[in-house]
């Protein structure tokens, strides 16, 4: 069986860089794509020691071995690269290191399933309809095109796409046309530097963006959590008993009221706006939302 592990692994370090420590990637301190989290829970099952990623580590043989260990256990066993075609096995990887194999997986089941040859769940599994289904492709050019529109699609509705955006989108062009290259035979364009636009950033789907404010409670404010409407509604209720003992009163009672209207109007156009912020942070997290993939650019 042969495994492109390392000639993948080649071009994955590229866009993964060095050490860094955004305070806004969901995988804090990460050195050559691994996190921290994911490094100690290596180490403790090595019944090795904890230790903490720094830069000093890079280059060393003990890292490299360890580092290419994690690449492998953590994503590249867990998308099955050394069964899947050329190409979509590089592209599948880079997903699966960026934003979970998981995550990954849905993209290729969707493009999968819209080429007509995967009847099964989207569950995120890599079982062996999906894996029959992979081969069965007629198109892997295409399938990863499908792949790599889908991923954008998710990455452009995370809360963190405004830091790493031009990063990330770096990256998926690239990774993209490198899978294309290599899915049709051609050696392919070399990998872009994405690291210093954030294209190393961890990708995750729980960070899509979802509605700050829930669309069944869409208006909130005032003390104590009360909704706006409710503390109109109550000044409202305390002026009834005087409206008609005063222009002043009935004034701000009419005043009172109109606001009532615009504040029941803007729930209603908040509710119908969250609804659908919502639906489309679904389909994000499902990779049934379609993005326009633009060619690669410059880093």
């Amino acid at each position: 069986m042969r495994s492109a592990f390392s000639k993948c692994l080649t071009v994955i370090l590229r866009y993964e860089g060095g050490y860094t420590n955004h305070p806004r990637d969901p995988g804090g301190v990460t050195l050559e794509g691994v996190i921290q989290r994911v490094y100690d829970g290596y180490r403790t099952r090595k019944r090795l020691p904890r230790r903490a990623l720094t830069p000093t580590l890079r280059g060393t043989p003990e890292w490299i071995a360890e580092r290419d260990e994690i690449y492998r256990l953590q994503y590249w066993n867990a998308v099955r690269g050394d069964e899947l075609p050329a190409g979509v096995d590089l592209f599948l990887f880079d997903s699966a290191v960026n934003s979970g194999p998981y995550q990954a997986i849905k993209w290729l089941q969707r493009g999968l399933a819209a080429a007509g040859v995967y009847h099964g769940p989207i569950d995120g599994h890599l079982g062996e309809g999906t894996m029959a289904a992979a081969h069965a492709h007629p198109d892997h050019d295409a399938l990863i095109a499908d792949m790599a529109a889908r991923r954008l699609g998710m990455l452009q509705q995370l809360s963190t796409w405004t830091s790493f955006g031009g990063g990330w989108a770096q990256r998926v062009a690239s990774a993209k046309s490198i899978g294309q290259a290599w899915a049709s035979g051609s050696v392919g364009p070399e990998p872009v530097e994405v690291d210093r636009h954030g294209g190393g950033a961890k990708a995750y789907a729980s960070d899509v963006a979802q509605p700050a404010v829930d669309a069944g409670n869409s208006v909130k404010g005032g003390l104590g959590g009360a909704t706006t409407a409710a503390l109109i509604d109550g000044a409202k209720d305390k002026l009834a008993p005087l409206v008609g003992t005063s222009d002043l009163i009935d004034h701000v009672f009419t005043a009172l009221t109109l606001l009532s209207v615009v504040v029941g109007i803007g729930a209603l156009l908040y509710a119908l706006w969250s609804a659908h912020k919502t639906r489309i942070a679904q389909r994000a997290v499902d990779g049934d939302l379609v993005a326009e993939v633009p060619e690669g650019q410059p880093a």
